[in-house]
């Protein structure tokens, strides 16, 4: 296949690894507003915490740059994907798109040829549709992501699926692209519209949420009533029809997607008759606060956050559960001490961060961890975890 210009805007978990991926057979230029991240692509340096990216950017030939010059980056590129943050308004009860927006006004002002623009950022139901309407440019098409934190180059390696909201010629040589790009034989890819595509992703996100939620309110239900969890979650999980994903209990869901997408599906949902939809963000709600009731039972005074990370291999912890836990332990008069290695400043939101550890399990009447780690072995009395299996 012919070399092609392919470039990524933006260069988060869909960008970076998006751009490593396709950048081992076609030159890949990711287009960033921050400088520093510009500064660590050129300099083979990963802008997310994923060891697969860090093994390919030292060990691959890869065809890949950075630029924070639209001109630079969008001249002669034969496709553009726009993978850029999509935060979920609570406001207008939508996803803030206007960075998609600003891309692709600056894609269409290059006086060049007018590439395929594939959307991978997660926007709500009908907004490919607009948005082609807007610009008056139909060659804009939207693309899930299916993409964990942490591994998101290898589930760009072995994808679940991959979709395209298009059917078009040019579409059909991307999907060549990728499927050349990826190391899965078989991989199933679907083509429909972009309105069903977005559809896709915010339901199969409200899927998992919805199983996160039930398992969630499944130990509830155990804690009060003094049951073991693990038991019934095994024997409940052992038929086939149900299985054992996603069924490992946490202080909420949370990371960039489930909180945004499960919001924006409701909002979808305006003219619609539901009740799950509206329940699975309310469950994840009233387990938060739970958790919270059942930490302040506990008559203790200081309370110590070990990792304000949702999981292990993120470096993400704006959209964790545990933030909204720390401010509902913090309105009922018990004082926080942060354990959080990725964090270098002495406070986090007004609350102390500890760098050391041991002193971090010394000042810490009871520790509360979303995920356990062995690093507590020592402390196992004081701990206040809901991990029962032992994974994210």
């Amino acid at each position: 296949m012919k070399l092609k210009k392919i470039t990524v805007v933006g260069s988060g978990y869909v960008g970076m690894s998006l751009a490593v991926l396709l950048s081992q057979h076609h030159q890949v230029c990711i287009y960033d507003i921050d400088e520093e991240r510009v500064k660590k692509i050129n300099n083979g340096i990963s802008t997310i915490s994923d060891k697969d990216i860090d093994h390919f950017l030292k060990s691959k030939n890869l065809k890949l740059s950075a630029t924070l010059h639209a001109k630079i980056a969008f001249e002669g590129a034969d496709f553009v994907i726009i993978a850029t943050p999509t935060n979920y308004n609570e406001e207008t009860k939508e996803f803030d798109t206007s960075s998609i927006e600003s891309s692709v006004k600056k894609v269409l002002g290059n006086k060049n040829k007018k590439p395929l623009i594939i959307i991978k950022s997660t926007v709500p139901i009908g907004y490919t549709l607009k948005l082609r309407d807007s610009f008056n440019y139909k060659n804009i098409v939207f693309s899930p992501e299916f993409l964990r934190e942490g591994s998101a180059l290898n589930d760009n390696l072995f994808p679940s699926r991959i979709i395209f909201g298009d059917k078009s010629q040019e579409i059909l040589e991307f999907s060549e692209i990728l499927k050349k790009s990826s190391k899965q034989e078989n991989t199933k890819i679907l083509f429909m519209e972009s309105t069903e595509a977005e559809c896709v992703k915010l339901f199969s996100n409200t899927y998992l949420a919805m199983r996160v939620a039930f398992f969630n309110e499944l130990d509830s239900f155990s804690m009060k009533h003094e049951l073991n969890s693990e038991d019934i979650i095994k024997g409940v999980s052992c038929d086939s029809r149900i299985g054992d994903q996603y069924n490992n209990p946490s202080f909420g869901y949370g990371g960039y997607c489930f909180p945004k997408d499960t919001k924006q599906l409701l909002a979808n949902f305006k003219d619609v008759p539901q009740n799950l939809i509206k329940s699975i963000v309310d469950s994840n709600e009233t387990r938060k606060y739970f958790i919270a009731e059942e930490i302040a039972k506990k008559g203790i005074k200081t309370v110590g956050i070990f990792r304000l990370i949702m999981k292990d291999g993120s470096d993400n912890f704006r959209f964790a559960a545990v933030m909204d836990i720390i401010d509902m332990l913090n309105e009922k008069g018990l004082e926080i001490l942060i354990y959080e290695p990725l964090y270098k400043s002495q406070t986090f939101h007004s609350y102390k961060v500890i760098p050391d550890l041991k002193d971090f399990k010394e000042l810490s009447n009871i520790i509360i961890a979303n995920r356990f780690s062995e690093k507590l072995n020592d402390v196992s009395s004081k701990i206040f975890t809901r991990d029962i299996f032992g994974n994210n």
